[in-house]
């Protein structure tokens, strides 16, 4: 009787080769959407923080004239109905009224993801005054009209963050 010689079971460095050059090339194509995917995640959450500023702004604006029209709070000269800050929105403002006291439109101020902050630090936003120009850079201090995203990043549709 013969033995029957059974091929030894195992991957031959040809086999090996092909199997990882299949391997890298997925990987290279998933990569760059993995990283695509990331990118319009983050602008996404800065589309969202900064809609969210904004209207706390215009309801803040709109509280203060209605305050004013119904003459709960005394006129100040030079007072354009703005908050003063970013924080005046989160600590609250006192329009008159009986209850509540301060009139919160903030639980926090929202990060910009393409500008965090280090650290312990407050999240950093460019600020825009009511008597600014539209594509100003530096702010005024007098109040709080409009803000906008401090990085210089490009965004994927071409336009820059911080002129959204």
């Amino acid at each position: 009787m013969r033995k029957i010689l059974t091929a030894n079971r195992g991957l031959t460095l040809v086999e090996l080769v092909v199997t990882v050059t299949i391997l890298a090339l997925l990987a290279s194509v998933i990569m760059p959407l993995a990283q695509m995917s990331g990118r319009r995640t983050r602008e996404i959450e800065l589309h969202r923080n900064l809609r969210t500023i904004r209207t706390a702004i215009d309801e803040f604006n709109k509280r203060y004239e209605k305050a004013k029209t119904d003459k709960k709070m005394q006129e100040v000269i030079n007072k354009t109905g703005y908050p003063a800050t970013l924080q005046e929105l989160v600590d609250g403002f006192d329009f008159g009224e009986v209850t509540p006291p301060k009139r919160k439109f903030l639980r926090r101020i929202p990060r910009d993801p393409f500008n965090p902050p280090k650290g312990k630090e407050e999240p950093k936003w460019g600020l825009r005054s009511y008597s600014d120009k539209s594509d100003s850079t530096t702010w005024g201090g007098e109040d709080v009209y409009d803000v906008y995203s401090l990085s210089e990043e490009t965004a994927i549709d071409g336009t820059k963050y911080k002129d959204w």
